[in-house]
This record gives structure tokens, sequence and C-alpha cells, in this order.
């Protein structure tokens, strides 16, 4: 291929550098895994870009003109990203496309100028943008290609010596973001970019990557906002793709078939789009997991969707993320929105409390090769959903996870501030698991009882510091697999038989708490914390979560009922995302108190 010949850019040609540039990504996806640590070393930038990459390709519409096929490659990152990596690329393109507009075909020149622009939309994603990372050389790279003169270069020579830039940049970033340095390692979603850019650069020269087997035929996405009737036999509208070699389909429809209503499996052996409503979505992917990966799962609740639409209980909707461990009959009751995190076991994604169930995912966890790993909400899915929630609430209340701890709460924040004319309020809970779910309680009544928008709101975020949650690791190992512990760290801990106590500090960053060297002794040490907090701030509400360990929570319920004169809210078991850190056998206990349990008079100890 003379590169020589590619002046000008059209749709085609725009999206088959495209494609290559995404395939390096996905190759590399192990290797960027292994450098994550920023913003929290949990080994799944890699995961999240690839998945991403996938969406886009997999969903693309493609035309001849540049603008229609940067616009449906945007559309299709921002409904597909995965984790902060994958939602800053997202931004990126959709900037791209936005400066491209409606043309045809572009020439080198203009081609660089907005990829220069689109730089303003990936920084404008972030609530505080973090040099060193994606960001910095993303910058960097298009401000080379802009200042390029290109006049006599090939668009092959242009691209190499911009990406000479971009290698620079990325080598650079220990010294912008001071945790690569202390790691020794260079930013993994940074050399995602790279690696992307250097895919670019191979199919330029000639070597570019056949993905027309790729091509899913006669498939599209459905929204099930209009229900024509209340009485729904199967409450999921089920999703997926399952990919593989030499598929058995016929298997795979008669799962479909035998799981629900207007079942649905498009495309070829080696790759099938299905479509099935259900009332049981966790227990048809176990069953398809055996048939290969099971990708871009997408679970629509169309039963509560018709309740928010015909028989809307209060004016308020109440949005949560997983995390948020609340019953799910309390969910259905106050109407309350969850939007799931995602989590891989392989190369098969699961929505978060939706398509895995906690003993499945507890069967899993010790036998599976790769160690699951979790990824936000991509934004447009908040987008999506607060624009679904314009149309029948006066106003939106959203409660997520600590910042601190997942990107979730920026993600949500970033599509509520998109969709002008919505009144919209994003809280940071600065929690996680149970302590979230009481927040959320309160939310809750207060809505049912027709209290003020804004007063529910600054309730709520007085109430975070009234809030605590201790949780009792059973052992280091799973944090260790997960990469929040060193195996170091892990190896002592075993030999000691240390059992930390975990909890967030008043910003919501993951703490060391206590620790013990037995169950019993860290059960000893929250119920002297609990006891503590009674006594200095008077506990209102209580519940108990867990990481399938049942008796033990049953023993915490018991000193926790006879100590504190009450019964828990709840008894639960935790979401897999949190159980991932977790991990089996963890126990945790939430309170809410009368009062601030940051004040300088309270010491717990």
């Amino acid at each position: 291929m003379d590169s020589r010949s590619m002046n000008l850019l059209d749709g085609t040609l725009f999206f088959n550098a495209f494609s290559s540039g995404a395939s390096a990504v996905i190759k590399v996806q192990n290797d960027l895994n292994k450098l994550n640590v920023f913003p929290v070393p949990d080994g799944d930038t890699g995961t999240n870009l690839a998945s991403t990459m996938r969406y886009i390709l997999e969903l693309t519409d493609v035309s001849s003109s540049i603008g229609k096929t940067t616009r449906s490659i945007a559309d299709a990152a921002l409904m597909g990203a995965r984790g902060n990596s994958g939602a800053i690329f997202a931004q990126y393109m959709h900037g791209l496309s936005n400066v491209i507009g409606n043309r045809e075909s572009i020439d080198g020149q203009t081609f660089a100028r907005a990829a220069q622009e689109a730089i303003s939309y990936a920084y404008d994603a972030m609530v505080t943008p973090v040099e060193g990372t994606m960001l910095t050389v993303m910058k960097d790279w298009a401000d080379a290609l802009n200042s390029i003169d290109g006049s006599d270069k090939s668009l092959l020579e242009v691209i190499a010596q911009s990406n000479a830039v971009a290698q620079k940049s990325l080598e650079e970033t220990p010294k912008k973001l001071a945790i690569l340095k202390k790691a020794g390692v260079v930013d993994a979603g940074a050399k995602g970019f790279v690696a992307f850019i250097e895919g670019i650069k191979t199919f330029l020269s000639g070597k570019c990557v056949n993905l027309e087997d790729e091509i899913i035929p006669g498939v599209e996405l459905r929204n099930h906002v209009h229900i024509d009737e209340g009485n729904i036999e199967n409450r999921f509208c089920t999703e997926a793709i399952i990919e593989g070699t030499k598929l058995n389909i016929e298997g795979i429809k008669s799962i479909i078939s035998e799981s629900g209503d207007s079942a649905l499996v498009a495309g070829t052996e080696n790759k099938a789009r299905i479509h099935v409503h259900t009332n049981e979505p966790a227990e048809l992917f176990f069953r398809l997991k055996d048939f290969g990966n099971v990708a871009q799962q997408k679970v629509d609740d169309m039963e509560m969707q018709y309740r928010v639409s015909q028989k809307r209980k209060y004016p308020i909707a109440l949005v949560v993320d997983s995390v948020c461990d609340l019953p799910k009959e309390v969910m259905d009751y106050y109407q309350i929105q969850m939007v799931p995190l995602y989590f891989n076991f392989g190369q098969s994604q699961y929505l978060d409390k939706i398509t895995m169930k906690a003993d499945q995912f507890y069967s899993m966890l010790d036998s599976a090769e790769d160690y699951p790993v979790s990824a936000q909400p991509g934004m447009n899915t908040f987008q999506n959903l607060y624009h679904f929630l314009g149309t029948h609430y006066d106003s939106v209340i959203a409660i997520h996870v600590s910042d601190k701890l997942s990107g979730t709460w920026n993600a949500s924040k970033k599509a509520a501030e998109r969709l002008r004319g919505k009144k919209i309020s994003v809280i940071n809970s600065r929690h996680v698991s149970g302590s979230i779910g009481l927040l959320v309680l309160k939310a809750a009544m207060m809505i049912e009882e027709r209290r003020d928008h804004d007063e529910i709101v600054e309730t709520i975020e007085t109430l975070t510091n009234n809030a605590r949650i201790f949780v009792s690791v059973n052992t280091l190992k799973y944090m260790v697999k997960g990469g929040r512990v060193s195996p170091v760290l892990g190896l002592v801990g075993k030999a000691l038989n240390l059992k930390p106590i975990v909890s967030v500090d008043r910003e919501g960053n993951s703490k060391l708490y206590g620790k013990a060297f037995s169950k019993l002794g860290n059960m000893k040490k929250i119920l002297g914390f609990v006891e503590e907090l009674n006594k200095k701030c008077h506990v209102v509400s209580y519940n108990i979560t867990h990481a399938h360990a049942h008796k033990t929570a049953k023993a915490y319920e018991d000193s926790l009922t006879k100590l504190l004169g009450k019964k828990p809210e709840y008894i639960m078991e935790v979401s897999p995302v949190v159980g991932i850190s977790a991990g089996i056998g963890a126990v945790s206990v939430s309170v809410l108190c009368e009062r601030d349990t940051w004040s300088p008079d309270v010491q717990i100890k």
C-alpha cells in the first residue's frame, strides 16, 4: 500500500486505521493490566480499554463519510466505555467527531487540527484532570501532530513522527505522577493510547488487520422505555455477545429458548449476539459461559421501566450503583434505580448483581484461572438513565460509592451535567457497601415522606459523616490476587494468620483500621468500635453484610442485637464487585449515628 496516495481520509479508510489501532490495544491488554497502579492498583486498565475497543468495533456503522463514521464510533465508544481510561478515550472520540462534523473526507491538516481540538473534550470529562496519565500523552501527541508540516510528507510519516513524541511523553509519565515513579512503571492508560497510535501506524505501512469476520450482521440494540402491558411474564430484556471458535449455535438457541421468550440468536459460528426476555439473567449467563466468552452483557429491567413510566410512586427518582448493598425487595419497594458496575472472569464480562449471583460468583472465585477485575459504568449509561428518568420525575438524586474507590461518581456527575434543564443531584457518599445502603435507605424514606429535594440532598451529605463501616477480612489472599496488597505482605499475613479490619476515612479512602489474629479477635474489636460509637454518637440503625459467611454474620447479629437492643435493618451478601477485594469470609458492620462520628471528641480505637 502506498501511504502517499492516502492524502484524504474518508470514513472507510479512517475505520480501517482505527480498527488496527484498537486491535493493537486488545493484544496488549494483559501487559497494561500489569502496569496499572493509578488511580487504583487493581490491574484492570487493559481489560477495560480492550472491552471499550471491542464494543466500538462491534457496533460501529462504517460509512464512506468520515463524519458519519466518526459519529458512529463516538456513539459506540460512549455506550461501551469501561474504566477511567475507556471513558477518557470515549470522550476524546466524541470530541473528534464533533470537530469533524458532517464532512465526507478530510485532508491531513484538517485531521491534525481536529485531533488537537478534541483534547479539550477529554480533559473536560474529568472533574480533576491529572497529568502524567493518558490525558497528557494524548495532548502531547495531538500537539505534535498539529505542529508537523505535512505538505511534503505522507500520512504514515506524519503519524510515525507524532508517535515518537507520544512514546517520549509516555516515558516521562513517572516524572509527572509520583505513584508511577514509586512503582517504577509508566501509566497504563497512556501506554494503551500509544499502542493505539502504533496500531494505526502499522495499518498505514500496509499491514492492516482483516476484521471482516468480526462483523455481526442484522443485530441492533433495543430500548424498552415504552412497554404496553404491566403484566410482564419475563422481567429482564437480556442481550450479550458470545465469542468462540465454532460455537454450538443450536445448543445456545436451546438454552436461550428455555430461559424465556422473545429469544434471538444472530451471528456466525465465531460470534453470536443473543437476545431473550427472562426472569433469571444470572442463571442464563452461568449456563452460557461454557459455550464461549460472554461479552457486552446488557440487561434492561422492563418491569421497573413500566413502574416508572406508568406507576411512579414519588416525584423524586433515587439512583445508586451496585456497590450499594441494599436488599432487592427494598430497592423494588422504593423504586430505586441501580446502575451496575462490571467485572470480568477471563474474557467474559458480567453485570454486578445482575448477570451473576453471589453464590455463583464465589463458587468461581477460587477456581478461576484469571482473578476477576472490576470496571465502572460508562458515562453514556448514566446519560441514558437520566434522560429516561427526566421524562417521568421532577428531579433525580444519585448516591454513589466513594470517588476515592471508583470513577463511578465522576461518570454519573458528568452525565448529569450534560442534561441541561434537569434537576439532578449526584452525591459522593464517601462510603462503600453497607454504609451506602444505610444512607440510601434514609434518602428513600425521606422521598416517601415527600420531603423537599434540596432538604434530602443536604441531609444525606451531612449524614455521610454520621456513618461508619468496619470490614473484617478473613484472609489477605484475595487482596493480593486483586493487586491491592503486595504478595510479600500477603505471605507475612498468612504466616501470622493476620486478619485486618478495613474501613474508609472521612474522605472515603480505604483505610486499615485494626487487625487481629483470629475471626473472634476481629469480632471483639468491631463490637468494641460499635459500642464506643453508640455511647458517644448513638447508633440509630445498622446492617451486616458478608461475603459467603452466613454463620459468622449470624454471630454478629446475635452479639449486636444484645449490645444495641435492636435488630439490624438487614443482613445480606455483598455485591460481587465488593467481594473481589474483600474475599470469601469477609463480614462488615455498618452503622448510622445521630451525630458526626468524626467530631474531635469522638475517638474510636
